[in-house]
């Protein structure tokens, strides 16, 4: 059963500044996706971390319970070996999920950007 869905979207040029500023970045993203964004150019990784901080925002407003109770960088994501993103969840943020919504909930992710957007949804079902 689903228990909640979120959706954000933002622009990406707002990240032009963050992605040279190390503190921001580390204050909001893992560091397995710090990593992971390593290669990217300039464009690439605003866009990059644009649709991950929207992933990270849909996620809170599908559990319901917006930002309080955990870091964003309990919140990343991975690709799958096809590619696919993958939404993984850790620390207060995994314990926040088991909290609501069971020990075997299910976060599923969708990522898109072009240009100056980048749009997540999350679906939350229950465990």
């Amino acid at each position: 059963m689903i228990y909640g869905i979120g959706c954000d979207i933002v622009k990406v040029s707002r990240f032009s500044k963050w992605v040279e500023n190390d503190s921001l970045i580390n204050r909001f993203f893992n560091q397995n996706e710090i990593m992971a964004s390593k290669s990217c150019s300039m464009q690439r990784k605003c866009e990059y971390y644009a649709v991950r901080f929207a992933a990270k925002e849909s996620f809170s407003k599908a559990l319901g319970t917006g930002l309080k109770g955990f870091e964003l960088t309990d919140i990343y994501i991975e690709k799958d070996t096809d590619g696919k993103p993958v939404m993984k969840v850790t620390g207060n943020a995994a314990a926040e999920l088991e909290k609501n919504c069971g020990k075997d909930a299910q976060v599923h992710v969708s990522l898109s950007h072009e240009k100056e957007y980048a749009v997540a949804y999350v679906i939350i079902e229950r465990g």
